[in-house]
Parts: C-alpha cells; sequence; structure tokens
C-alpha cells in the first residue's frame, strides 16, 4: 500500500469550524500523473510533511545559531553580534570542523511531524498548519503508520461529577 504523495504547496488560508473556532490551513494540489489523494488520504489522517525550507540569505551567529553575543556597556562598542573566541591557542592550532559560525541559512530539508488532513479531494489536501517552503515548492506527504498514532501534549481532564 503506498502512503505517500507528492504536492505543490499552493496557498495558506484558513477555515472556520461550526462553532467559529479558526484553523490555519495549507492547501497542496497533488502532482499530475500520481495517485489521487483519495486513494491514499482521508480527513483526520495525521501525516508528516516533508519539504525545503525557504532561503534566508547570509546571517551572522545570532541569527543563525542564536549565539547571545557580547556584552552592550561597559565600553564594549564593536561586538555586541560577533561570536568570540572559535578556538583554543596552539594546541590544536586550527578550528574544529563543523564550527557554528555565519553563513547561508535555511534551504534546507524539513520534516514537519504529526499534522492533520482537514479535507481532502482527488487533486487537493488541506492540512492543517504551516508546510515548509515557499510557494509552489514540491513537498511530500507521507502518511503516519497505525501504530505511530498523534499523542498530545497534555491529557484533557474528565469531569468526575
Amino acid at each position: 500500500m503506498i502512503n505517500m504523495l507528492v504536492g505543490k504547496k499552493v496557498e495558506q488560508t484558513q477555515r472556520f469550524l461550526a462553532d467559529g473556532t479558526r484553523i490555519p490551513v495549507t492547501c497542496l494540489d497533488v502532482v499530475k500523473d500520481a495517485l489521487k489523494a483519495l486513494e491514499v488520504f482521508k480527513p483526520g489522517d495525521i501525516v508528516d510533511v516533508i519539504g525545503v525550507s525557504k532561503g534566508k540569505g547570509f546571517a551572522g551567529v545570532v541569527k543563525r545559531h542564536h549565539f547571545k553575543g557580547g556584552p552592550r556597556t561597559h565600553g564594549q562598542s564593536d561586538r555586541e553580534r560577533a561570536p568570540g573566541s572559535i578556538g583554543q591557542t596552539t594546541t590544536p592550532g586550527r578550528v574544529y570542523k563543523g564550527k557554528r559560525m555565519a553563513g547561508r541559512m535555511g534551504h534546507e530539508r524539513v520534516t514537519i511531524k504529526n499534522l492533520q488532513v482537514i479535507d481532502v479531494s482527488e487533486d487537493k489536501i488541506l492540512i492543517k498548519g504551516l508546510v515548509p517552503g515557499p510557494k509552489n515548492s514540491l513537498v511530500m506527504v507521507r502518511k503516519v503508520s497505525e501504530d505511530k498514532k498523534f499523542v498530545p501534549l497534555y491529557k484533557e481532564e474528565e469531569n468526575a461529577n
């Protein structure tokens, strides 16, 4: 059984439930010459969405890796957003590979897990929440297996009255 489809991100919009609750929704078009979305998904299914995130361009260490930066007072005027020291001294005498530094940010493969399918038609899927990537980017929608059901972060208390 096939549990994955390729879709194109069309837009982000919102839907309203019968009680007036607003839900953010991402609309995906299923790629042509593939299976129909109705054959794979049904409303209420839990899915993982895999895509390439938006590129953010060249970013410093504060934005890219959430470094704290240096002090803003006591005469320190030139190191507010600087990374600080990047290594030791004579031994080892080099910068270790993988050192977090400034560089291009974004444009990475991202998997968003446990999203809910809101509505399905033959060539469209509505998914609750946000999906990685810009408009018109391709994403893979993978159905979560039956033994990996969505686990809420908290349990709703039942009234014992």
